[in-house]
C-alpha cells in the first residue's frame, strides 16, 4: 500500500524518462560510432565508446569533428 501512495498520479515516470534517455544516448552512440569507425577516426572512436555522455560527445562529434564528404 505504501508503494502505492509513493508514486502517486505519475505512475512509472522515473522508469519512462530513464528508457527514453537510454535509447537517446544509444541512438547517438551508435551513429557517432559508425561513423568514426567509417572515417578511421580511432581515437574519437575509443572516446565516444568509453565516456558515456547521454549523448553530448556523439552530437558534439557529429556536429564539429567528423571528417567531411569531399564534393567532385
Amino acid at each position: 500500500m505504501f508503494e502505492e501512495s509513493l508514486y502517486g498520479p505519475i505512475g512509472n515516470l522515473p522508469t519512462a524518462f530513464f528508457l527514453i534517455l537510454i535509447a537517446w544516448s544509444l541512438f547517438w552512440k551508435g551513429l557517432a560510432l559508425w561513423k568514426a569507425a567509417r572515417n578511421s577516426q580511432k581515437y574519437w572512436f575509443i572516446a565516444v565508446l568509453l565516456l558515456n555522455t547521454v549523448g553530448i560527445l556523439p552530437i558534439i562529434y557529429l556536429a564539429f569533428f567528423q571528417k567531411k564528404l569531399k564534393s567532385k
